[in-house]
């Protein structure tokens, strides 16, 4: 190995070893066993298929039944393990942004009768438009996402969403402490653009925006082709009488004529869908109505002002007929530039579902068949922890490819062929910390050191049940000695 080369793979080795010892660190109970399922899941041959075959992994040096006591029984500081996972380094923008995905994927437990706080999740069925309610644990998960096109991302937070739960809301606050961890682990400062939240249909993006109005963050989010929303309020004219409008003329998705001539216009020639229209229309919002989740203090429903962007492609991979996309920014005054960028960001944002069936059809994480949610939050934090390895071991694996694969670049592994070297590039477990008090003296000082030799007699004087004949017990009291 060339000097060059061992300078090239000393920083990642340096990440990827900085990270094991927090994820260790974050570990309070049963950490040494709840570490090496980790390596197991991470150094297997294949796939998950359960969690006792994971005891056969040379990596995991205990039998199925302390897998199965660390999954139930350990303990994960959950807080340390996201603190860390914000301090490593993060993909980000041409432009120097970080762009986080956030989405909702679902580990459906529909057996599970006896197993508590389970939501009826919406799957999608094998008929055309047809969705099947199936009792679940919902989780939401952020990713920062990479600028080209990648099947990786960087898990940053997972957040279980129980029964009742408001989605916008919960969505909002997990955001907010993601983004502040981030500010605090000097990801984001003053004077960096603003960190760019895109989101699928089934969020609320105004109300997103309206939540997180006081970070440095934007949002971009795909709204459904049904939709109406109204544009500013027109100027008041003198000597108007009553009360000023708050609402101007609608825009209706599916109606031409409401649009009106749009702000900007693009035309970009793609690889993968051909002549990409991109055209937006500044200063939209929605007129609000649901007053028990949007009313202030004095009872007034905001007014929360975005830009509106429709995307027309020429044709789609799978030969499917296209359809418009309708993407709404909290960002206003929108240039050419802007436009091309924003929808560029959001296709991107499809690459969180490599990242979901990798999660769950390589590390095995709906695999399990759990029963209390904690224990499912556990296995999580652990299946985050160990993709984040995989990411951090990226720049040192080697491609161990199959006979019938295709050679792929070293910056071009996928995490599932990074995965088959991790074994060969896998550091050693950290160190235990010592948390001894200084006030207790050492263990050599007051326990006698063992000499060579026999072990000292001691006398046994507890009863005893032992086999008779006729297959009864019966106690005895041994007086004798035990050696």
């Amino acid at each position: 190995m060339s000097l060059l080369h061992h300078d090239a793979r000393r920083e990642p080795l340096a990440e990827l070893l900085c990270f094991r010892g927090e994820f260790y660190a974050s570990l309070t109970a049963r950490s040494d066993a709840l570490f090496e399922l980790a390596d197991a899941v991470l150094c297997g041959d294949g796939p998950v298929g359960s969690l006792a075959e994971l005891s056969l992994v040379g990596e995991h040096r205990r039998g199925h039944g302390g897998l199965y006591a660390a999954v139930a029984r350990g303990r994960i500081n959950a807080g340390r393990l996201r603190r860390a996972l914000a301090a490593v380094p993060l993909p980000r923008a041409a432009d120097g942004r970080l762009v986080l995905a956030v989405d909702i994927t679902c580990w459906l437990r529909p057996a599970a009768h006896t197993s508590p706080q389970r939501i009826l999740c919406h799957t999608y069925g094998r008929g055309k438009d047809q969705h099947i309610p199936v009792p679940g644990w919902p989780y939401s998960i952020v990713c920062a996402l990479e600028p080209g096109r990648s099947s990786w991302t960087a898990p940053l937070d997972a957040l279980r969403l129980a029964p009742g739960d408001d989605t916008a809301t919960i969505t909002a606050r997990q955001l907010r402490e993601l983004v502040e961890r981030l500010i605090t682990a000097g990801q984001w400062q003053s004077g960096d653009p603003d960190i760019l939240v895109i989101a699928d249909a089934g969020y609320d993006a105004p109300r997103l925006a309206f939540l997180l109005q006081d970070l440095p963050v934007q949002v971009l989010a795909r709204m459904r082709s049904d939709r109406v929303l109204r544009r500013a309020a027109p100027p008041r004219q003198p000597h108007t009488l009553g009360r000023p409008p708050r609402h101007g003329g609608e825009f209706v998705f599916g109606q031409p004529d409401t649009w009106g001539t749009p702000g900007t216009e693009t035309i970009t020639d793609t690889r993968l869908y051909g002549t990409a229209l991109a055209r937006s229309w500044d200063r939209l919002h929605p007129k609000l109505t649901h007053r028990s989740s949007w009313a202030a203090a004095d009872g007034t429903l905001p007014i929360v002002e975005g830009t509106v962007i429709r995307l027309d492609i020429d044709h789609l991979p799978s030969g499917a007929t296209p359809k418009p996309v309708w993407l709404w920014w909290s960002g206003t005054d929108a240039t050419d530039a802007d436009a091309d960028r924003l929808w560029q960001a959001y296709l991107r944002r499809f690459d969180i579902e490599h990242t979901f069936r990798l999660f769950k059809q390589t590390l095995g994480w709906t695999t399990p068949k759990i029963r209390t949610p904690e224990a499912a939050d556990r296995w999580t934090w652990l299946i985050l922890a160990a993709y984040t390895q995989l990411r951090l071991a990226r720049p040192l694996a080697a491609d161990r490819r199959r006979p019938w694969e295709k050679p792929s670049p070293p910056d071009r592994l996928t995490p599932a062929r990074v995965r088959r070297d991790f074994r060969h590039i896998r550091p050693q477990r950290p160190a235990r910390p010592k948390h001894r008090n200084p006030l207790v003296p050492a263990p050599d000082d007051h326990r006698a050191k063992r000499t060579p030799g026999p072990h000292p007699a001691t006398t046994c004087t507890h009863p005893k049940r032992v086999c008779v004949a006729n297959g009864g017990t019966r106690s005895v009291l041994f007086s004798g000695v035990r050696r």
